[in-house]
């Protein structure tokens, strides 16, 4: 089995996820809870889908190098060390964010998605970036 589709889909899921985390944050806004509550869980879904391509993509191909030069350069590996420190944050503010939210603690679930919604979508957007700067960006 070849393993070249899973960093699009990585993307994907990448994409889909920052796209429902939003609009789940815009059903809130709106009181529409079990909106908000279906692309909540959707996103999770997404994310969860997304970790485990990206597991298998680097347990398969290892890293894959950047091949941009200059400003390029410094551009892609300052967005790759905030994505991943803070892909490394949000698990557990996302697990926490949730398991408020399921046991019903609404008010505790509302102070730590304040933190944790932009966290989310920053690390789901830059995750997108990286992918198009390393597959598909024109950086010769």
């Amino acid at each position: 089995m070849t393993w070249g589709w899973l960093p699009e889909f990585n993307a994907t899921m990448n994409a889909a996820s920052a796209g429902l985390v939003t609009t789940g944050y815009l059903f809130i806004r709106r009181g529409r809870v079990q909106a908000h509550r279906a692309c909540m869980i959707a996103a999770l879904g997404a994310s969860t889908l997304f970790l485990a391509g990206y597991l298998t993509h680097h347990a398969r191909v290892g890293s894959v190098p950047f091949r941009g030069t200059g400003a390029a350069r410094t551009v892609y590996f300052t967005i790759l060390a905030t994505h991943t420190f803070l892909a490394v944050v949000i698990l557990p503010l996302i697990a926490v964010t949730v398991t408020h939210a399921a046991r019903g603690r609404f008010d505790a679930h509302a102070r730590i998605a304040r933190v944790t919604l932009p966290l989310w979508l920053y690390v789901s957007v830059t995750g997108v970036i990286i992918y198009w700067l390393l597959y598909q960006a024109r950086l010769s």
